[in-house]
């Protein structure tokens, strides 16, 4: 990344601007405003987020908002009500009061007299999703978003549930999010208060993974900050990014198709859940120049051309084989000026008895699926995020446990653009059941990359407001769309279907193992002809704003293993993040961050389904030393989910405050 120093405003840092609003809270705000923009006003970009701009987005807000405050904007990144240094407290992700405090900022920057009354808001991930939900409530002064790594649906893609399945992901964001928001705001800018509101917080906290858990179908509780509800309610001019290796990335696709009321692009990159200018796998944009285009032309008028850029913009991966980390991935940009485009066609595959996948008339199967509980061990990580390695691996080990059908080697490039689709006459031998569809490359050498996949419980077969017990025996026509992605398959290679029937640790089983009949299956390959000659797009290098200066005082680590215990015979994943401990060379906060999380099975029993997580969370400057330590479980049985949490919070070695919780909550139809 090319640093820059040099910007055409001289640009102004205020720690905390507060906010009050109406109600009386006050919101602290890390802000760049242009040292002349009174004078010279200037649009507001806006990013509201829990994850405290004092020590938890630091490293990120600094190469970005300098640069855009730089270039003529006045960035706004603000502390969330009840998290950071914000007074008041958190209720939920995306609750009416958040979004409506965003309203409100929104309207007092466009009212300075140093905002020209325009203003921008943007966001990875939770920013992404306030920004989405944000400009459908259509505050006057919001003209554009940028919305990364976000989604247009709370319920059916978000870390809660997939195809109407409960992702493990449901408890450890919730964990995540218990550790997050159990720390204390920092006395430097709070002053006394601070133990005050810390404890405040502590006692009010919600216990996110089974409020979530709480709602197992898609209810008005998802529905509400689903954008996908009415996407003509936005009117702001929105660029949607996403990255192959992020849980997110169908979302870009139906936003720029479903948003018409107002320009919408898209961007897919090759990324995991981060910023695309420090993103990996490689290769990383420019994507602060790609915002300034979008921004200058929303917010200042300036003619940049972005509205003439193709509809999608789609990083087309090439084959490699698997591993669970990429520093980089080859392959090339493609465009696309319309979407859905014209040049992707569809390519059907059949099922064949006796494991082979070709072009032809679809014949009966009759190919039971039985797979143990613990098939979806190389999947990696839902979402990956963190410190890695998260990537699904080679899923040879997973094909073993799967039914497998493999076609042809290919003679020619294969570009998949788009989601494939299975077509699928299926019964199930239980009320409650589930299937797993992976496509995968399969290598000359027999090794096998995941390309895409998607899972779906088939309770949810006709709907996911109102799911319904399968009949067992009874055949059941299901269309399982897979996950979207960009990948060329090469010559000499092998393309595989594997079916499952679990898919552990992403979803939680069903309450019993089944058995699947495929009856009758094809598969619907998205595939694009043109564009063969080489790159159709470039982006420029990544730059950015001068980078977070701080001391490392512990060094961070990963670790994540499985293993298998020969006594009883469970499975464990077992994953620590050790994101070490820092010291900010400004303002002297120190803050470290551990976690780790357990998935146990049995791969013959969905009832010794367990997950655990551990959290610690670090906080100090000289004397002044908290930590909290923050705990999950859940389990279940045939009816009923158990989970229990913790905190215990800590000044110096002192325990001064310790909550428990502990829900037991109705299976329904999962």
């Amino acid at each position: 990344m090319k640093i820059v120093t040099e910007f055409p405003r001289k640009v102004v840092e205020h720690p905390d601007l507060g906010i009050v609003m109406p109600d009386g809270c006050r919101l602290s705000v890390r802000a760049w405003i242009p040292e002349d923009a009174e004078a010279d006003p200037v649009p507001v970009i806006l990013e509201h987020l829990p994850y405290r701009k004092r020590d938890g987005t630091t490293a990120r807000d600094n190469l970005t908002h300098p640069y855009f405050a730089g270039h003529g904007y006045a960035c706004l990144r603000v502390d969330m009500r009840g998290n950071g240094d914000s007074e008041g407290l958190m209720e939920d992700e995306y609750s009416e009061q958040e979004l409506q405090d965003a309203c409100d900022v929104i309207a007092w920057a466009a009212a300075q007299p140093w905002c020209n009354g325009r203003v921008g808001m943007m966001g990875i991930s939770w920013g992404g999703f306030n920004a989405l939900q944000v400009a459908a409530m259509q505050p006057d002064a919001l003209k554009a978003i940028v919305t990364l790594c976000s989604t247009d649906d709370r319920y059916a893609d978000d870390i809660h549930y997939k195809g109407g399945l409960l992702l493990n992901e449901n408890q450890g964001w919730g964990a995540t999010m218990l550790a997050y928001s159990s720390r204390s705001p920092d006395p430097a800018i709070v002053g006394e208060r601070w133990r005050d509101m810390w404890l405040e917080r502590l006692e009010n906290e919600p216990f996110l993974p089974a409020l979530w858990l709480s709602h197992q179908h898609r209810d008005a509780y998802w529905k509400r900050g689903s954008v996908c509800e009415d996407f003509s309610r936005i009117k702001a001019a929105t660029l949607a990014i996403g990255g192959w290796g992020d849980a997110y990335k169908n979302a870009v696709s139906r936003l720029v198709t479903g948003i018409t009321n107002a320009p919408a692009k898209g961007i897919v990159g090759p990324w995991i859940h981060k910023y695309p200018h420090f993103a990996v796998p490689k290769p990383a944009i420019g994507f602060l120049q790609e915002a300034l285009r979008w921004w200058d032309r929303w917010l200042k008028g300036a003619d940049t051309g972005v509205e003439n850029d193709p509809a999608m913009r789609l990083y087309l991966m090439d084959s490699v084989p698997p591993r669970d980390w990429y520093e980089e991935r080859p392959g090339r940009w493609i465009a696309e000026s319309n979407w859905p485009s014209p040049a992707i066609g569809k390519q059907t595959l059949t099922l064949y008895p006796g494991g082979t996948l070709a072009i032809g008339d679809a014949v009966p199967l009759g190919v039971a699926v039985s797979t143990p509980q613990d098939c979806g061990m190389a999947g990696g990580e839902y979402c990956a995020i963190w410190l890695g390695p998260e990537l699904p691996g080679d899923q040879r080990v997973d094909d073993e446990k799967s039914v497998c059908f493999d076609g042809p080697v290919l003679d020619a490039d294969l570009d998949v653009v788009g989601g494939p689709v299975l077509r699928m006459k299926v019964s199930a031998d239980r009320p409650v059941a589930m299937v797993a569809v992976r496509l995968c490359d399969v290598q000359p050498d027999g090794a096998s990359t995941r390309i895409t996949y998607g899972v779906m419980n088939l309770c949810h077969r006709a709907s996911r407001e109102f799911p319904q017990a399968v009949v067992p025996g009874e055949v059941m026509d299901v269309s399982l769309r897979l996950d979207d992605v960009a990948y060329s398959v090469k010559p000499g290679h092998r393309l595989r279907v594997a079916v499952s029937s679990t898919y552990w640790p992403l979803v939680w089983p069903s309450p019993e193992p089944v058995t699947l009949t495929l009856h009758e299956a094809a598969l619907d390959l998205p595939v694009r002809t043109s564009g063969m000659g080489g790159d159709e797009w470039r982006f420029e290098e990544p730059e950015g704003a001068t980078p977070w200066a701080t001391e490392t005082i512990r060094k961070a680590s990963n670790r994540r293993e499985v293993t298998r215990d020969p006594a009883t015979g469970l499975v464990t994943l077992s994953i620590e993040d050790d994101f070490g401990d820092a010291r900010d060379l400004d303002h002297g906060l120190e803050n470290g961050t551990v976690a780790r999380e357990t998935w146990t099975i049995d791969p013959a029993d969905p009832l010794s389904a367990s997950g655990a997580t551990h959290w610690t969370e670090t906080l100090g400057r000289g004397d002044w030393q908290l930590r909290t330590e923050t705990f999950t479980s859940m389990r279940s049985d045939a009816e009923f989910f158990h989970l229990e949490g913790r905190i215990d919070a800590f000044e110096g070695a002192r325990v001064v405050f310790s909550r428990q919780f502990s829900n037991k909550i109705k299976r329904d139809l999962i």
